[in-house]
């Protein structure tokens, strides 16, 4: 199974989802819950937190699959959107920043998960980050920031030393820029 086929199946997994299919549903969860816990573990910081923030995500994306639209967003973006918010909202809750940074918190290994998955999950990461290493140093700064430290708008503005209006202008550039070099080969 390539890239493509990876993406496609998880796109007939959310569809399904959204149709209340539980099958889907655990497809999706074999195919996803891996990568969304690295989120959930990046943005609260410590493994039980994040374990309680993951079972959150999926109850949201049960309710929420009915709304995709595979034409508006790529399916993995659209589910680590939910995960990095329900993240945030959690950290918020406690008032606390992250304990680490995205480049010194290990990937955690996702129990059962098979080789092609690891596979094909490395090959998306080589992906991202190719596409990632094309936009701007300040594109990709931010959107790193934003969406795997889970900093919000507002915050990583006044970091930069810019008006949130501009971070939000420069960020969602930046992934419109990463969408078509992630579409380039789906």
């Amino acid at each position: 199974m390539n890239q493509p086929d990876s993406r496609q199946a998880l796109v007939e997994a959310l569809v399904a989802t959204g149709r209340e299919d539980r099958a889907a549903f655990r497809r999706l969860y074999a195919l996803t819950s891996a990568k969304l816990f690295g989120i959930c573990v990046r943005i609260c910081g410590e493994r039980q937190a994040a374990e309680d923030v993951l079972q959150e995500v999926y109850a949201i994306i049960w309710r929420r699959a009915g709304a995709y639209e595979p034409g508006q967003a790529s399916p993995f973006a659209w589910l680590a959107t939910i995960a990095r918010n329900r993240a945030i909202d959690h950290r918020r809750a406690l008032g606390r920043r992250p304990a680490a940074s995205i480049d010194t918190v290990a990937e955690p290994a996702a129990p059962g998960r098979l080789a092609i998955d690891s596979l094909l999950l490395d090959e998306e990461e080589r992906k991202l980050q190719g596409c990632m290493d094309r936009l701007s140093d300040t594109q990709s700064d931010a959107i790193r920031t934003a969406f795997f430290e889970g900093v919000t708008y507002a915050v990583l503005a006044d970091r930069r030393g810019v008006p949130t209006s501009t971070m939000k202008s420069r960020i969602k550039r930046g992934l419109e820029r990463l969408k078509e070099c992630l579409d380039d080969d789906a």
